[in-house]
């Protein structure tokens, strides 16, 4: 018979230990004993907070140029203002939004902070100079958020003027040269058709679902499964429907199944 038990104090402690902490921690205590252990863990603290780094995870992905938690949230908030600097954000831009919550594999908590980062973005209140400025040294990272401003400003099949001139400060920012900044840009306005086409094609399929963009995963299979069930060839049949009438739930029940199997291979679902 298993019991539960209290964690115990120390387990508690350890997983508030932050790495950068622990590691500097261990340098300084072999540096410099006792003395050398706190110096380190002071300074391992300053890091971890400035850089959000609270897990190995964490601190795995800050090494392999990964967004975290704040560079996420300064990612989209960045996105929003692209998306309002155009004019005004449409479904397109919210959509991208969506696609780049994807790419990042967000799960529902990190899409809720995105979410509200996006929405902040577009205020034009928050000086993005010194966020930006802060991830100067980490080049990987710097090379992605410029790639998803540029595809941003692309969903929309052309790039606004105010858009371009966002881009360019935020390349000074990032102290990303004009010639690099642009060459980052580039694959993006080649496909933008494309990509408009398939943005399209995605709007279309929400829309014959009686769907909004902002519709997640759960609400798309409701949605579908309630139209088909009301619009099943077979279920009309036994109600005494015309062969006319059977012909067009047939349509609409293609129609249905190809606009639910595009937006689950889109968006990633089962």
């Amino acid at each position: 018979m298993s019991v539960w038990r209290k964690p115990s104090r120390w387990s508690r402690v350890a997983k508030v230990y932050w790495p950068i902490t622990v590691l500097c921690a261990l340098a300084g205590m072999l540096l410099a004993s006792i003395p050398g252990a706190l110096l380190g863990g002071l300074l391992g603290q300053i890091l971890d907070r400035r850089w959000d780094i609270k897990s190995w995870a964490d601190l795995r992905r800050r090494m392999q140029g990964i967004s975290g938690p704040r560079e996420q949230q300064l990612l989209f908030a960045l996105l929003g203002r692209l998306a309002k600097s155009a004019g005004a954000v449409t479904a397109v831009h919210i959509q991208q939004a969506r696609n780049e919550m994807t790419r990042l594999q967000l799960d529902e908590p990190a899409q809720r902070r995105a979410i509200a980062a996006f929405t902040r973005g577009k205020s034009d209140a928050q000086n993005l100079r010194r966020p930006l400025r802060r991830l100067r040294a980490n080049r990987p990272l710097v090379d992605d958020l410029v790639r998803a401003c540029w595809r941003m400003a692309w969903a929309g099949g052309q790039v606004a003027p105010a858009q371009y001139q966002l881009i360019i400060d935020c390349g000074e920012h990032l102290g990303v040269q004009r010639d690099a900044l642009l060459a980052l840009g580039a694959p993006y306005a080649r496909s933008s058709t494309v990509a408009s086409a398939e943005t399209r094609e995605e709007l279309e399929a929400l829309r014959v679902l009686g769907l909004t963009v902002e519709a997640e995963a759960l609400e798309i299979k409701r949605a579908y499964r309630r139209l088909v069930s009301r619009y099943h060839p077979d279920k009309l049949a036994g109600s005494g429907a015309n062969a006319a009438q059977v012909r067009a739930a047939t349509d609409k029940t293609g129609e249905l199944h190809r606009a639910y199997e595009l937006l689950r291979r889109r968006r990633d679902f089962r």
